[in-house]
């Protein structure tokens, strides 16, 4: 078996970069680090990295407002709060919300499609997620 340290990176992909770079640093607040012509790296205040890359592929993962293949980012509790009035303020339309108090990642989350039905979750975690064994 490998011995993996850490995450380098994921890739979100999508079909105009410009208007997902615009999305991922106006509406999440989330820092570009540089670009090419088909990926933009982005970073979290954490110092997270996850790459916005250009497709020729379709790109709907998940059918309607199902959830199931989605990017989460932890927010503070005062965070989610403003987020929720802010989102709308957006016109982005949160279109599941949840309040776990059990399984692996527990707090309130909150769902919503970037620009190319990519889903994002904010979540305002209430424990360490790695207590858990199971989701």
């Amino acid at each position: 078996m490998l011995q993996i340290e850490s995450l380098v990176h994921f890739t979100i992909p999508v079909k105009d970069l410009d208007r997902s770079e615009k999305f991922y640093t106006e509406i999440l607040g989330l820092k570009r680090i540089r670009r090419n012509s088909h990926m933009v790296f982005m970073r979290t205040p954490d110092d997270q990295h996850f790459v916005l890359t250009y497709s020729d592929n379709p790109i709907d993962p998940n059918v309607g407002d199902k959830h199931e293949i989605h990017t989460a980012f932890q927010v503070t509790s005062a965070e989610y709060d403003r987020a929720r009035i802010f989102l709308a303020s957006q016109q982005v339309r949160i279109f599941k919300e949840e309040d776990r108090r059990s399984g692996t990642f527990q707090g309130r989350s909150a769902y919503f499609h970037d620009p190319d039905r990519n889903v994002i979750e904010i979540i305002d975690l209430q424990n360490n997620p790695h207590d858990q064994s199971e989701d």
